[in-house]
């Protein structure tokens, strides 16, 4: 049996307080199912370029994030381009943009 999941929109909510606590902007751009919606992070560096981040989960339950823009950051129309494409083929997609200049996701520091 496998473990409980949180919901997403209490997740959502934990990363934007997060980053805001670290000092960055973060909004939900577009919310999704509440209890089980995948969920896409933008990374906006506030200099035209960005990064997305896409979740998924892997077999244990956790959740598992994917650079889905690739190991570089791109441009931010590219991470926009990126972002559509995965809100066509996914209705219940949150999607949560976070702007911080030092480029911060708040998704994979290590736990302390």
């Amino acid at each position: 049996m496998t473990e409980p999941r949180l919901k997403t929109w209490i997740w959502v909510s934990a990363l934007i307080r997060r980053a805001e606590i670290a000092g960055a902007a973060a909004f939900v751009a577009r919310k999704g199912e509440p209890d089980s919606g995948a969920v896409v992070v933008k990374i906006a560096l506030l200099d035209g370029t960005a990064r997305v981040w896409s979740s998924s989960y892997g077999r244990d339950g956790q959740r598992r994030w994917v650079k889905a823009t690739g190991l570089d950051v791109v441009p931010d129309a590219d991470a926009e381009a990126y972002v559509a494409r995965a809100r066509s083929r996914d209705s219940d997609l949150w999607i949560v943009e976070i702007e911080d200049r030092a480029g911060r996701d708040f998704l994979t520091e290590e736990k302390e």
